[in-house]
């Protein structure tokens, strides 16, 4: 199901990019020219007032390092145009008010819906990790630090785990870059292990627009930049999401 989904949404983005012209970075702003501009998308995915749970905040399991470097990025966001974006359990906390494209549908009757990322509820078993955005350079850094519960050798977090972290800060990026919305293709060259309970840093950047397709690039090393953990590459196809019906007009 899922695979025939993407393959809905590669055909449909490849049609209306026949209609559309191609946005290159630098000098526009793609995600103006495709539809929502790069504020507004930042503005409703980071709300001003919730009672929703952001677990993208310090807490007693996270490492000196990256206490320290959440410290750094905080300020930044005072005075140097980054954004801390909120982590809710659910992408569906993110978005409300809007919903997936038509045909993208799935029923289900559960009601406790989890970002992979944030299924692990115990704070430091799993995946600790604050992504912080930044607008006008169309770049992210991810502070991760994988828990116990993410381990693969002995020691040091499984490959999977940082794959996923990878996908997680690319589509955030994505998303807020220019509407991508799904990932059409993640490619890692894995360098070295990153020990459990230690800091890595993913530095996302958005290298061009084009073709209704966001490309990104990806390098995750150690704080002191010495240790090169992995590179990555993705894409992401632009897609907008579509506003839900309020209750006043069925």
């Amino acid at each position: 199901m899922m695979r025939r989904s993407f393959q809905v949404a590669a055909r449909l983005g490849h049609r209306r990019a026949l209609l559309r012209t191609p946005c290159i970075l630098p000098g526009l702003d793609p995600a103006a020219a495709f539809g929502s501009s790069t504020d507004s998308l930042v503005s409703r995915f980071c709300p001003v007032k919730t009672d929703l749970k952001d677990y993208a905040l310090p807490n007693a399991s996270w490492c000196p390092d990256m206490l320290s470097l959440y410290q750094e990025f905080l300020e930044k966001t005072k005075s140097d145009g980054w954004v801390k974006l909120p982590s809710f359990k659910s992408n569906r906390d993110h978005i409300q008010g809007l919903k997936l494209p038509s045909g993208l549908v799935a029923a289900s009757d559960k009601s406790d819906w989890r970002i992979f990322t944030r299924c692990i509820q115990v704070e430091g078993q799993g995946y600790e990790y604050v992504i912080f955005f930044h607008p006008f350079k169309k770049k992210s850094v991810c502070l991760f630090q994988p828990g116990p519960y993410l381990e693969g050798p002995p020691g040091f977090a499984h490959g999977g785990s940082l794959a996923a972290m990878m996908d997680e800060t690319f589509s955030k990026t994505a998303y807020l870059a220019g509407e991508g919305l799904f990932t059409l293709n993640l490619n890692i060259r894995f360098k070295n292990l990153i020990p459990v309970g230690s800091l890595a840093v993913l530095n996302v950047q958005v290298e061009k627009i084009e073709d209704q397709k966001l490309y990104m690039s990806c390098i995750t090393q150690s704080r002191d930049q010495e240790t090169v953990y992995a590179k990555s590459s993705g894409v992401f196809l632009q897609w907008q999401l579509e506003e839900e019906s309020s209750p006043e007009s069925l």
